[in-house]
């Protein structure tokens, strides 16, 4: 799995710079996933298993520099669970659908991969990163390990942005995703970038959250100070031209 994500990663940077928003989405076994992590966890003196770790580790620290807007779906048969549920928590925003009463509802499970087995780049795990290492909230969702969590209590854990029912599923998600992709995507990556890399600060929080966000990707891109970059036609009246490729 870290093989393939991995290699997705990169030729979508590479490849498809038009390509502002990823949309991510995983399928499996909860269960599974959860045990598989539980295994690892467990057998960390083998050499194979380190290493196996440390490129998962390595793959999911590439998708959170990406310089995309990063969205996830999750549906009833979607899989974000331990290791899988890190491509929700790297995510800008998560939408969970609340299915109708008697369908079977979309969960999202915890596990002990969840809680610093997978740091991001600045050393927290996306988790401490999401709540600013509030210790309360981290003990509360330690309890939550193993648990299938319903849309509305993953909502109300901070889990996830919405949890639109599914008369408001269709529109709520058209909406999301038509203003993310209007917007200039320079802004939205420094933006991003500073949501992802919070306080407290860090080494790695001032390269890739603030200096790599808006020195690189935002105030010398042709999209602001460019000949009809935002800042050049600022006061005008004129509408500003985005080249919409990302760095």
């Amino acid at each position: 799995m870290s093989r393939e994500l991995d290699d997705a990663i990169l030729s979508l940077r590479t490849n498809e710079l038009e390509l502002g928003l990823w949309i991510l989405k995983a399928t499996g076994d909860a269960d599974a996933v959860v045990a598989m992590d539980h295994f690892i966890l467990d057998h960390l003196d083998h050499w194979f298993v380190r290493e196996t770790l440390g490129m998962m580790r390595r793959t999911f620290a590439r998708l959170d520099v990406s310089s995309r807007s990063l969205f996830t779906f999750v549906t009833p048969g979607t899989c974000f669970a331990g290791t899988l549920l890190e491509l929700a928590l790297a995510s800008d925003r998560v939408y969970m659908l609340q299915s109708d009463e008697g369908d079977t509802p979309a969960t999202l499970t915890l596990s002990r991969m969840n809680f610093g087995a997978l740091p991001m780049v600045n050393e927290r795990s996306r988790l401490a990163a999401r709540f600013y290492e509030d210790q309360g909230i981290l003990t509360t969702l330690l309890e939550q390990i193993g648990a299938g969590l319903p849309p509305a209590e993953a909502l109300r854990l901070g889990l996830v942005t919405e949890a639109p029912d599914t008369l408001d599923w269709d529109d709520e998600v058209r909406q999301a995703i038509e203003t993310r992709v209007a917007f200039s995507p320079d802004a939205l990556t420094g933006m991003e970038a500073n949501l992802r890399f919070g306080l407290p600060e860090t080494q790695g929080t001032r390269v890739f959250g603030r200096l790599s966000a808006w020195q690189n990707w935002v105030f010398i891109r042709p999209n602001a100070t460019g000949q009809h970059g935002a800042l050049k036609v600022y006061g005008s009246g004129a509408q500003p031209k985005f080249d919409w490729q990302r760095v």
